[in-house]
């Protein structure tokens, strides 16, 4: 029964990347069927369900003590479903994006379930375990919906939208196995829940704005030295990696855990040096994988970090936080970046570098020594133990 709990909530995972990835590979035959329209209202198709997603987040607390977990998992996945293969219908632009804005809707209500209910079901001990599968998940989400849209958009510009039928899979298996309980929607955003779990929320909105200059750029500036299948097969080989440290995070966290906190700011920092001073294949390459590390490993440590803090609270209290930080990063990510590195006359890969500096930074002056959960006396206060001293999780 366990097993099966793990796998629903999972699925749910596997889901929550694609509300703008997925369609990214479609873009260009999307923009020659709506060609003549403002190319904004064309990248918004990506970029609207992130806004969304965060209002949704910041009221997902209130969406807690309106419905239980399994009607509030189901109707976020119904409305998910509708909202992604009903764009097949679609016509029109302003009604595509109609679609795309209840599409962001639907992930703000079931992206702090697919990491809230592994905090709410299972002890701190396994959460770091826990989350780096659901990272993993989320990753193999990318990589399977952005191939599978790529295959669909080669028939016609909207059969790209199709992909989303794949929350049919989540349906089923909500429906089924997870039970229908009442979480505390005693959270809300304020001003004290920002300060309690600040360095998370601040270190999910640094890795966010890191990451994305990877795919906002890396098409651009590597297509001197990759074709267009080489840059492809690199970036899904960024993603494999992900996915593939996700699997071994607990592991990871077990053994290194004092040491976590430095390796997401030091990966993002050597991969965009990777970008920045090398243009052959093997910084390409070097650049990318060190990126993916990082990401595989940052998403993970800061939310296994933010619901061990939380106890049984986290999906309505740090995790809509984490998930609007994580989707206002990746909205930030190129209105900020690409303005800094046109004013400062450099690449997007060398702003890359700075911002992981800061990220370092953060990690170091707002997180005392990280360890791993033995155990967990009352919701919201885990006794972590690191050799011979204990540390409470709210100190850091």
């Amino acid at each position: 029964m366990k097993k099966r709990l793990l796998y629903t909530i999972l699925s749910i995972s596997l889901l929550t990347v694609m509300a703008g990835a997925a369609i990214a590979p479609a873009l260009g035959v999307i923009s020659a069927h709506f060609e003549g329209r403002n190319p904004l209202l064309i990248q918004l198709i990506v970029s609207l369900p992130a806004l969304f997603i965060i209002l949704t987040n910041l009221v997902f607390p209130w969406l807690c003590r309106l419905m239980k977990t399994r009607t509030l998992a189901l109707t976020g996945l119904a409305l998910y479903v509708l909202s992604g293969a009903g764009a097949f219908f679609v016509n029109n632009i302003g009604l595509l994006l109609f679609f795309r804005a209840l599409m962001g809707v639907s992930v703000g209500m079931i992206m702090p379930l697919s990491t809230g209910l592994l905090a709410y079901y299972f002890p701190p001990e396994e959460q770091a375990g826990l989350m780096g599968l659901s990272a993993a998940m989320n990753q193999m989400g990318g990589v399977v919906a952005t191939f599978l849209a790529g295959m669909l958009a080669g028939i016609s510009w909207n059969y790209a939208f199709l992909v989303y039928l794949l929350g049919l899979i989540a349906v089923i298996l909500v429906a089924a196995f997870l039970p229908n309980e009442r979480l505390s929607g005693r959270g809300g955003v304020s001003l004290s829940l920002l300060r309690r779990f600040h360095p998370s929320v601040v270190g999910m909105f640094l890795v966010m704005i890191l990451f994305f200059i990877y795919p906002t750029n890396f098409a651009l500036t590597a297509s001197e030295t990759l074709s267009e299948l080489g840059i492809t097969l690199t970036m899904v080989g960024l993603d494999v990696v992900a996915f593939l440290v996700g699997l071994v995070f607990g592991a990871l966290m077990k053994r290194f855990a004092a040491q976590m906190k430095y390796v997401a700011p030091l990966g993002f920092a050597a991969g965009y040096l990777c970008l920045a001073t090398g243009s052959g294949l093997v910084w390409l390459l070097l650049g990318s994988a060190f990126i993916g590390i990082a990401n595989g490993i940052g998403v993970p440590y800061l939310n296994t970090i933010g619901s061990v803090k939380a106890g049984k609270e986290a999906a309505t209290t740090v995790m809509p936080l984490l998930s609007a930080a994580l989707y206002l990063g990746q909205f930030v990510s190129p209105l900020v970046v690409s303005p800094v590195a046109s004013m400062a006359g450099t690449s997007p890969y060398a702003v890359g570098v700075c911002i992981a500096i800061i990220y370092l930074l953060q990690a170091v002056l707002t997180r005392k020594k990280q360890m791993l959960p033995e155990n967990q006396e009352r919701p919201g206060i885990s006794v972590l133990k690191k050799q011979e001293s204990y540390v409470p999780l709210h100190n850091f």
